[in-house]
């Protein structure tokens, strides 16, 4: 199999092809360019390089990849993206594609990682020879197959019951709640800073990892955001209590799943929580328009995904040695 390192300069030029692949392939949004393009933007350095495996003008595979450290190549993934750079075609065999990649890089090579993968769009390898996988972490997903009612009714009593008791008190002590979703690209950036303004005023703060509208994490939200909800497939949501901003997601769809990226909330507030209310609120209708077949988390499993969902697996990296 032919395989050539290109400049990153060159995704532009291979952009539609990898929008094809990933669509027949692993089919998500994280993979998509409207995706990719703002992540390279804001957190690329201009030295990763583009692999492209087969012809030119139809890859059978694409790639980003960049130097880690000497003698080693990872896929490149900055945080913001669940999953490292890769799609292929469906019937391509993964072991045959990371080998034909091997043989094109430096000599002084030792490995090679193909970072957190979701067996789900792309099937495990098996240990053999210079292939290994290691276990990433769980995480969830709920199946978007059954009406919203039936799904809620599988849910454990505890957690029924709990955002009941939760949504009671607030009506007891005059608070009212509110869900507002923000689908119009003009309305993202506005969305973003109070976005940051919440995240900043929690933990993340002292982490220096919060969300600001002028950092690098602020400007590839808006800018993905954007272009995702110009096609309608991005989803802003806000939970109020009375006029106060308590809780946000930030979320993007296909056809095949619906990602809920990136989550904050009022730490401040004991007596509830915003966030699965909100949760609570924003399910139903991504269940009534079954536009996707899943809702994925994409984090590691906490003990607040399993009342959610039992639906779990394992995420996975892959590396190639040389020996």
């Amino acid at each position: 199999m032919d395989c050539k390192l290109l400049p990153i300069s060159s995704f532009d030029q291979y952009a539609n092809a990898w929008d094809s692949l990933n669509i027949s392939g692993p089919n998500t949004p994280v993979l998509s360019c409207q995706f990719i393009k703002p992540l390279l933007k804001h957190f690329g350095s201009g030295k990763e390089q583009l692999v492209v495996f087969g012809e030119p003008n139809k890859p059978l595979a694409l790639s980003v990849i960049t130097k880690d450290r000497f003698g080693s190549y990872i896929s490149f993934q900055p945080s913001q993206a669940p999953i490292g750079l890769w799609v292929q075609e469906k019937n391509q065999n993964t072991a045959d594609l990371l080998t034909a990649l091997f043989k094109k890089l430096p000599f002084t090579t030792m490995v090679f990682g193909l970072t957190q993968q979701d067996p789900d769009l792309i099937e495990r390898p098996t240990n053999s020879g210079h292939i290994s996988t290691l276990d990433y972490i769980e995480t969830g997903r709920v199946s978007l197959n059954k009406s919203f009612d039936e799904y809620w009714a599988e849910r454990g009593k505890n957690l029924r019951q709990n955002l009941n008791r939760q949504r009671n008190r607030l009506e007891r002590e005059g608070v009212s709640r509110a869900l507002k979703t923000i689908t119009e690209p003009n309305d993202v950036d506005a969305a973003i800073v109070q976005y940051g303004k919440l995240e900043t005023a929690g933990w993340k703060s002292g982490q220096g990892t919060a969300i600001h509208i002028d950092n690098d994490q602020g400007k590839f939200y808006s800018d993905m955001m954007q272009q995702f909800c110009s096609s309608n497939n991005g989803f802003i949501y806000q939970c109020y209590y009375d006029d106060e901003l308590v809780a946000m997601d930030l979320c993007i769809r296909n056809n095949n799943q619906f990602i809920i990226l990136k989550t904050t909330y009022n730490e401040e507030i004991s007596t509830s929580s915003p966030a699965m209310l909100m949760r609570k609120d924003s399910f139903p209708s991504i269940f009534e328009e079954k536009k996707s077949k899943t809702i994925e988390f994409y984090g590691k499993v906490m003990n607040w995904h399993t009342k959610w969902t039992k639906e779990i697996r394992t995420m996975y990296h892959i590396n190639y040695k040389r020996f």
